[in-house]
This record gives C-alpha cells, sequence and structure tokens, in this order.
C-alpha cells in the first residue's frame, strides 16, 4: 500500500491534514491576510491589479453552525476574529457522536479541503463566541497565491504542522478505537455476500465516509489489518481470506 496522497485517483492510498487549534506555531508566520472587503484590490498602484469580487466578510455569532458534515461547499475560510470549533461524528464506545478534533484561533483558516479538492465537508464547523472570517473561494484563492507567494508558503507550513499533529495522535489511538469502526462497516458492507473469503470494491474516501474516520485515520486501520495479515489490498479490491477472523479482528 502506497503512501499518503491527494490524488483521488489513488483509490486507497491518501492521507489527511488535521486541524490544529491555536494560531502561535513557533517558526510559522500568522496566516495574517489583509481584511478584505466584498470588491479590494489585492496590488494597489501594480499594472495587474486583481479585484476580489467574491471574497466579503462574514460574522457569526456564538453557537452558529458555519457549515455540517456532509455538506457541499467551495470556500476556504479565515479566521478574523472569535474561535472556530471543528468536530466530526464517528464512534465512541460503540456509540456514534461527535468528536471536537480541533479549536481554531484568528489567523487559522478551514475548508481548504472542499475549496482546493471539490469534496464535500467532513466536519462540522461551529463559531465559538462572536466570529468574524473571511470566506474565499476557490479561484479567489489561485489569484491571491499568484499575486502573494508568501499566503501560499505560510498555508503549507500550517498544513504540515496539521499533518505532524494528526500522525502523533494517530499513534496514540488504541487499536479497537481506531481499527473496530472499519472492521465493522467492511462486515456489514459483505454480510450479504459472503463465501470463502470477503471481497470489496471500494475506495479510500468510501471507507472513510462509511465508518465516519478521517483519510488518514483510515489508512492507518486499513495498514493495521494488513500488517496482521487479516486483509490484503489487489488493486481497489480489499480481500479478507478468512472473514470470521477478520470480523472478530476487535472481539
Amino acid at each position: 500500500m502506497t503512501a499518503p496522497s491527494s490524488d483521488s485517483k489513488e483509490t486507497l492510498s491518501t492521507g489527511r491534514k488535521r486541524q490544529h487549534a491555536g494560531s502561535g506555531r513557533a517558526g510559522v508566520a500568522p496566516l495574517d491576510f489583509p481584511r478584505w472587503q466584498r470588491r479590494v484590490v489585492l496590488s494597489p498602484g501594480e499594472s495587474t491589479q486583481i479585484q476580489v469580487d467574491q471574497a466579503f466578510q462574514r460574522v457569526f455569532e456564538d453557537g452558529e453552525i458555519i457549515f455540517d458534515e456532509g455538506d457541499a461547499g467551495i470556500d476556504l475560510y479565515v479566521i478574523q476574529s472569535g474561535q472556530v470549533q471543528i468536530s466530526r461524528s464517528g464512534e465512541a464506545g460503540g456509540l456514534v457522536a461527535n468528536r471536537v478534533v480541533a479549536r481554531l484561533a484568528p489567523g487559522d483558516f478551514f475548508g481548504e479541503m472542499s475549496v482546493v479538492l471539490g469534496e464535500i465537508r467532513t466536519a462540522r464547523a461551529v463559531a465559538v463566541g462572536r466570529t468574524e472570517l473571511l470566506e474565499l473561494d476557490g479561484e479567489t484563492l489561485e489569484a491571491m497565491c499568484i499575486e502573494r507567494p508568501e499566503i501560499a508558503i505560510r498555508m503549507i507550513q500550517r498544513l504540515a504542522i496539521r499533518l505532524i499533529a494528526a500522525e502523533r495522535r494517530l499513534a496514540a489511538l488504541g487499536l479497537d478505537e481506531l481499527v473496530g469502526p472499519l472492521v465493522r462497516y467492511l462486515s456489514a458492507r459483505a454480510a450479504n455476500d459472503l463465501d470463502e473469503e470477503l471481497r470489496l470494491h471500494t475506495t479510500l474516501r468510501e471507507l472513510a465516509s462509511g465508518c465516519k474516520m478521517t483519510l488518514q485515520e483510515t489508512h492507518q486501520a486499513l495498514h493495521q489489518l494488513m500488517d496482521q495479515k487479516l486483509i490484503r489490498l489487489v488493486g481497489d479490491e480489499l480481500i479478507a481470506p478468512d472473514p470470521a477472523a477478520f470480523s472478530s479482528a476487535v472481539n
């Protein structure tokens, strides 16, 4: 199985960028976007003045949902003031519940997967206190990064920090907490078509959505099952030679 990749065509080999709270990262400058209003020239006086027609300020009150898990989305948000709590539905003790994965502060951004990859929202974002956001669509974000390369560099730095934090969190998870939801989901999917071995054509995104986990969590869970010889990957097909042993992996 390959290392995590952002290409959705690499069906079962991708990772996830985790939201990481706070804006005081050592060695990383804040993602300090100017407070653009609805029509603002990015670079006054330059011959190639780009007006950010679709970028605008939005204000959310305490507890107001900015977007929900499963929503369609084409915008990235940068926090100007206030805070945003990011949560995701998942299993906890065998029950489905929302779990908080990050609390973001001014200078942080979120919603990047939807704006960059065109994916549906994979988490819920809720305002904590009165919160002012800058809302940017993909075209506007691309123009900003071209005009101001330092913005792209700071975003990459932030995403790298989130990835490191996600990997550390995954390393601390217990086996059942990580593998259990995936085993139960795959067993349920194959329950009506179970012969001598479990065979299932799927993608990493489909698995992550079905078992309510992130792409990176699902990728890690698959690797654990493969390391235990309970499952193997052939192309985009998952195969469990011994369905009984596979189903009892978390018992």
